[in-house]
């Protein structure tokens, strides 16, 4: 569906069209955890949504940079001979996955800024 920049949600319209925003918080809330939708004014008013998205996907990202360094020494003596580079691959997909969706709702926000009323 999407044809804004690269990076841009898939299930998002390009900015602009119709019904793109509430698309937007939908993605986002998505890329959210559960709790994150209980609170009505991050529906109302997008642009916050998508401003504490990308600081929740900056901090799961930092994470899984944690979990990449870490893993080793911390969890490497806990498993089974030759799983390391299991969890390894799983780390290394998240974070590709968390990049994708930080990318994204960078976009998002963007897109928000360019809309808001100036003040």
């Amino acid at each position: 569906m999407s044809n804004g920049p690269p990076g841009w949600p898939e299930r998002v319209p390009p900015a602009g069209v119709p019904g793109w925003e509430e698309a937007a918080v939908s993605w986002l809330l998505d890329h959210c955890p559960a709790d994150y939708r209980g609170y009505a004014a991050w529906r109302r008013h997008p642009a916050a949504l998508a401003w504490v998205s990308t600081r929740h996907l900056e901090a799961q990202l930092d994470a899984m940079r944690g979990a990449w360094r870490d893993v080793r020494p911390e969890l490497g003596p806990l498993l089974p001979p030759g799983t390391i580079a299991e969890v390894l691959d799983s780390l290394a997909r998240e974070g590709l996955r968390l990049r994708a969706a930080h990318r994204g709702a960078t976009l998002l926000l963007e897109a928000l800024r360019l809309r808001a009323p100036m003040r």
